[in-house]
C-alpha cells in the first residue's frame, strides 16, 4: 500500500504559488503607501481607544475587479476623505476575497481574469499592486481576512480588517486575528447572533499558535501575542436589522458584561439595509441621529458604495461590463456617496467635540 492510495483522490494538481517575499519583492512597500498605512492605524486605534472623538467609515465597493475603476474611486475618495476629515477618518473598502453560500466569483485573487482560469498568483500580484496604489493615494484601506495565508502576501497594506459573519466563529480566523497587525471587526452571525462575535474578541486578545507560513512560504508554527484591538460589527441578521438604539444598546450591555470596550460598528449594508443598497442613507442617518441623541458607543459605519449605482452579473464578454458597477452586492452610486458623507459630517462636526463615550 503506498500513500498515492490514500491521499489526494481529489487533488487534480498543485501548482507552483510564490511566496510572499517572492510578491513583495516584485511589489515592494513604498515609503508613501507605508505611511498611509501606519497614519490609518494610528488613527483607527486612537479611535477605539477614545483618544479621537471621530467616527471612521469605511466605504468601497463591494469587491474590486476592475483596478481601473477602483483606482478612479479611491482618488474621489481621498478628496472627499480631506473634506470630512474634521468629523470622519474614511478608510477605503478594498475586498478581494467573497465567501460563496454556494457557488459564485470568489473575488479577484482567486479568479482575476473572471474567466474561470483561476489565475491565483497573478490575482494576489495583482491584489497587492492595487493596495499599493491606494495608499499611495494617501488612504487607508480595510479588508475582509478569509483566507488565512493571504495576509502574509499583502497585511502589511492594510488599515483595517473584517472577519466575516460566516467565519466569526472560527477558530482558524480568531487565532489568525490574533496575530493581525490591524484592529479587527468582528461581525454578529448571520443569524444576528451577537455571543459569536464576543467570543470572537475575546479569544482574538489572547495569544495562539497554530500552524500557517512564513515568509519564504515555508509551513510554520505561528505564534501571537494577542490582538487588543478587537471590536464588533453590527450587520443585521436572522431575518432583522440591528442598527436600532434598542439593538446598539443590547450589544452595549453585552460588551460590557464581557468586560470589552463598548465599541460598535454598524454596517450600514447587508441585513441591516435589507440587501438593498438604497435603503444605506436610512440607516447611517438613523445611526448619526442616535449619535445626537447620545449614544457613546457607535465608533464607526461601513458603507457599500461605489461609482454606479446597484451591481450587475458578470457576462461572458467582458467587454460589456459596466464600468464602476459592482459585480457582487449592490453599492450605492458616488453621487449617493457624498451625500451622505457630507450630510453625516454636518452633524457630526457639531456634536463630536463635546461627545462624551463610555470606555
Amino acid at each position: 500500500m503506498t500513500s498515492a492510495q490514500t491521499e489526494n483522490l481529489n487533488i487534480l494538481a498543485a501548482d507552483h504559488m510564490p511566496s510572499p517575499e517572492e510578491v513583495k519583492v516584485a511589489v515592494p512597500l513604498t515609503d508613501a503607501a507605508a505611511a498611509a498605512v501606519l497614519k490609518g492605524r494610528r488613527a483607527l486605534i486612537n479611535i477605539l481607544d477614545r483618544k479621537d472623538p471621530r467616527l471612521f467609515v469605511v466605504v468601497g465597493p463591494c469587491s474590486i475587479h476592475d483596478p481601473v475603476a477602483g483606482l478612479d474611486y479611491a482618488r474621489r475618495l481621498k478628496a472627499l476623505a480631506d473634506e470630512v476629515a474634521e468629523s470622519m477618518l474614511l478608510v477605503m473598502r478594498v475586498y478581494f476575497e467573497k465567501p460563496r453560500t454556494s457557488v459564485g466569483w470568489k473575488g479577484y485573487i482567486n479568479d482575476p481574469y473572471m474567466d474561470d482560469s483561476f489565475k491565483i498568483d497573478e490575482g494576489m500580484h495583482r491584489a497587492r499592486a492595487f493596495l499599493r496604489d491606494v495608499c499611495e493615494i494617501g488612504l487607508p484601506t480595510a479588508t475582509e481576512a478569509l483566507d488565512p495565508i493571504a495576509p502574509q502576501y499583502y497585511g502589511d497594506l492594510i488599515s483595517w480588517t473584517a472577519i466575516g459573519a460566516r467565519t466569526s466563529e472560527s477558530q482558524t480566523h480568531r487565532e489568525m486575528s490574533s496575530g493581525l497587525s490591524t484592529p479587527v471587526g468582528f461581525k454578529n452571525a448571520t443569524d444576528g447572533d451577537m455571543d459569536v462575535a464576543i467570543n470572537a474578541i475575546l479569544s482574538a486578545s489572547h495569544p495562539h499558535s497554530f500552524l500557517g507560513i512564513n515568509g519564504k512560504g515555508q509551513s510554520a508554527i505561528l505564534r501571537t501575542r494577542g490582538n487588543p484591538y478587537g471590536h464588533v460589527v453590527l450587520r443585521g441578521g436572522g431575518g432583522r436589522p440591528n442598527y436600532d438604539s434598542v439593538s446598539i444598546s443590547l450589544a452595549e450591555q453585552a460588551l460590557v458584561k464581557a468586560k470589552l470596550p463598548a465599541n460598535v460598528v454598524v454596517d450600514c449594508s447587508h441585513a441591516n439595509s435589507w440587501k438593498k443598497p438604497e435603503l444605506q442613507p436610512l440607516v447611517m442617518k438613523d445611526v448619526i441621529h442616535q449619535i445626537r441623541e447620545g449614544n457613546t458607543s457607535v465608533v464607526g459605519m461601513m458603507v457599500e458604495s461605489f461609482i454606479e449605482a446597484g451591481n450587475q452579473a458578470i457576462p461572458k464578454d467582458l467587454s460589456q461590463l459596466k464600468y464602476g458597477c459592482s459585480v457582487t452586492d449592490g453599492c450605492v452610486g458616488w453621487d449617493t456617496t457624498v451625500s451622505m458623507i457630507r450630510d453625516a459630517h454636518a452633524i457630526l462636526r457639531e456634536i463630536l467635540p463635546n461627545r462624551s463615550r463610555a470606555a
